[in-house]
């Protein structure tokens, strides 16, 4: 079947509302109109009211960039899926090895956001990925499972489909070393075995990003590959040029 592709950009912390409002400018004229892309941009909190107004009618959808489960409730410097509901986000990526790393999130956490997110009519991006380390170590495939598994476990079968997989082997990510196409291949397609356990239809329909130090130069070799379906692009989606570069290269 034919999956569309999607390529989103994570912000991450970057960006004042000025400078978000002015990357919009540069790249609506340039992917803006596209419609065989699926296009993103994963916006900090601040920005995200001022990039949704400044997008209206194009093709280019706003993510944000973390969620809580609750409801509502005592959880500081949180915020919940209504609040993002409100600001009329198309979904939101959890789960980037930043976000583990640095601020303990875990895979017990992503279990119970994946499903609050979904209830709510959002796109989840759900990040998975090894440590240098664990791929020494031969451990790549035990981790992707433990992490694919333990986060869609409260996802309904019929509901698989709706959550965008970002495959980053995080010793990719902003280091400039890019997983060969064989190693990205490889991961991908493990990822989609682990869905079509659960369902196979569902296996085959959803979509697999591969994140980590992906640019113009090496976007179209790995947007080829037969179980990656886009991208989620960093330091390179800061950029407009750039960033609708590896749109372009989603499309051939």
């Amino acid at each position: 079947m034919t999956r569309t592709p999607f390529v989103a950009g994570n912000w991450k912390m970057h960006k004042t509302i000025a400078e978000a409002e002015a990357f919009v400018s540069g790249a609506l004229p340039l992917v803006g109109a596209i419609d065989d892309v699926q296009i993103g941009v994963c916006v900090p909190f601040p920005s995200i009211q001022a990039v949704v107004d400044s997008t209206r009618g194009s093709s280019l959808q706003v993510y944000a960039q973390n969620v809580h489960w609750a409801e509502q409730g005592a959880y500081t410097g949180e915020v919940s899926v209504a609040m993002l509901d409100e600001l009329e986000v198309a979904g939101v990526v959890v789960g980037h090895s930043e976000r583990r790393q640095f601020f303990g999130e875990t895979d017990a956490d992503l279990r119970k956001k994946l499903p609050v997110i979904l209830a709510a009519g959002l796109e989840p991006i759900f990040c998975v990925g090894e440590t240098e380390e664990q791929r020494e170590a031969g451990e790549t495939e035990r981790v992707l499972r433990h992490q694919v598994q333990e986060g869609l476990h409260d996802v309904a079968d019929g509901d698989l489909a709706k959550v965008t997989i970002a495959y980053e082997p995080i010793w990719a990510i902003g280091t400039g070393k890019v997983a060969t196409p064989e190693q990205a291949q490889e991961a991908c397609a493990f990822v989609r075995a682990l869905v079509a356990a659960r369902d196979a239809e569902q296996g085959e329909q959803v979509r697999i990003q591969y994140g980590g130090s992906v640019k113009p130069e090496n976007a179209a070799e790995l947007l080829a590959l037969p179980d990656v379906d886009g991208a989620l692009v960093g330091g390179a989606a800061l950029d407009p040029a750039s960033f609708a570069a590896i749109v372009e290269a989603a499309r051939a």
